[in-house]
């Protein structure tokens, strides 16, 4: 029987009580009964308030897990955040790191190509050279060929 059915049982004896005559709202009621139902109330009481205290503990529970999976989902969140702009972070250098070594090639590649433009030139103005002087040699020794050829 549950507190309230109690109560609701008390009031049903206040409401069947007999007024005592000329008091305006005094009434006679069965005390034993109305013991009965306060004893009642006394044994389910507690069982009341464990209930309720259960029921409390059980909403504290559910709002602690709540909270829990609340903070775990905003951890989960938080990493995930870290990575991303982690990635974003590795991403951007590398790209920064590639954009370098990109120059550094292109320059590199400019400077071997300014190198070999000087040493063929060089080594062109050398055969020039070279060639100059056995043209000129050729000359002459045609020179002397025709010399004395003329000369005999």
């Amino acid at each position: 029987m549950t507190i309230d059915e109690i109560l609701e049982m008390m009031d049903d004896l206040i409401d069947k009580s007999v007024t005592v005559p000329f008091s305006n709202k005094k009434c006679m009621i069965d005390s034993e009964k109305l013991r009965e139902y306060i004893d009642n109330i006394r044994y389910n009481l507690p069982t009341e308030i464990k209930r309720a205290k259960e029921m409390v503990a059980d909403r504290t529970e559910i709002i602690n897990e709540a909270n829990a999976e609340a903070e775990e989902i905003i951890k989960k969140a938080e990493e995930r955040a870290k990575i991303l702009v982690s990635q974003d972070e590795i991403t951007r250098q590398a790209q920064a790191s590639a954009e370098e070594i990109t120059n550094q090639a292109r320059a590199m590649d400019l400077s071997i190509r300014n190198a070999m433009t000087d040493k063929l030139n060089g080594t062109l103005g050398e055969t020039e050279k070279v060639l100059q002087k056995a043209l000129n040699e050729i000359k002459a020794m045609h020179e002397a060929v025709k010399a004395k050829e003329e000369g005999k």
